[in-house]
């Protein structure tokens, strides 16, 4: 499989810690790359946001909403509503936009486990999400973000029937030259689903871009997973990064370029 048709890339205006607002909307990471599946993140799930994404062959939307709140300073609070009910009311939506918009392919729940944790919910009260996922569309894929550092099986004792595919991320850009053993591993606690693996153009314990020699060591070994069929494909976050951390952003566009 060509690199270009298995790839995926964050768009959406993330405040991220120490980086500066990005010239790029949504829609110009896959114009970037080279790719037209997006993982639209941050932004309220829209019939316009639908529309300006009408381009792009694959959409999935997130369900666990970044939100603002003024602050006493007179500033804003950025802050993610993981509430059961939210995401829900959410999944909903998405559903519901899908019927209009075929190119929504997926709901999407990023730090799932952590945020359903947080918020104290139930595998009853997720039951109810992944149901919503369905509801005006029963082929909805809903897409969970699942950390190598979750990877024991008993974490998802509760919650992994939800899981329709796989969105594996390594924290910790100095643990990707274990990026191997860790597909296999999640193989194993998700035999049956669709894997894709997260690929990050910024490390956020390092609070700057990921190292190159870590860049390069993360690609070859996904094109490899590619190629063997371990991995289904990948996806990019993101491209509101693109412009802090081109270096990066560049060599791997002309990575998924001449693997094409």
């Amino acid at each position: 499989m060509k690199l270009k048709d298995c790839g995926w890339v964050w768009e959406g205006q993330g405040l991220d810690p120490g980086v500066d607002p990005s010239i790029l909307g949504v829609g110009d990471g896959c114009r970037f790359f080279g790719l037209t599946r997006a993982n639209y993140m941050f932004h309220p799930n829209t019939e316009f946001a639908m529309q300006h994404m009408a381009w792009l062959d694959e959409v999935t939307c997130d369900i666990a909403k970044w939100k603002y709140k003024d602050t006493e300073k007179g500033g804003a609070d950025h802050w993610v509503d993981a509430r059961p009910e939210t995401v829900e009311s959410e999944a909903g939506l998405v559903s519901k936009l899908s019927q209009t918009y075929p190119n929504i392919t997926g709901a999407f729940h990023d730090d799932m486990l952590g945020l359903v944790r947080r918020e104290g919910v139930t595998a009853d009260q997720y039951a109810r999400v992944y149901d919503a996922v369905k509801r005006a569309n029963p082929d909805l894929k809903l897409w969970v973000v699942v950390y190598t550092h979750e990877l024991d099986a008993d974490e998802w004792t509760d919650f992994g029937r939800f899981v329709d595919i796989v969105n594996l991320w390594i924290w910790n850009s100095g643990e990707i030259p274990g990026q191997d053993e860790q597909i296999q591993r999640c193989r194993e606690v998700f035999p049956d689903r669709p894997l894709y693996m997260g690929c990050y153009l910024r490390d956020y314990t390092l609070r700057a871009p990921v190292p190159m020699d870590r860049v390069r060591e993360q690609w070859e070994s996904i094109l490899g997973a590619v190629d063997t069929g371990a991995l289904d494909g990948y996806n990019i976050l993101s491209g509101n990064l693109i412009d802090g951390q081109l270096e990066q952003a560049t060599w791997i566009r002309d990575f998924i370029a001449a693997n094409s």
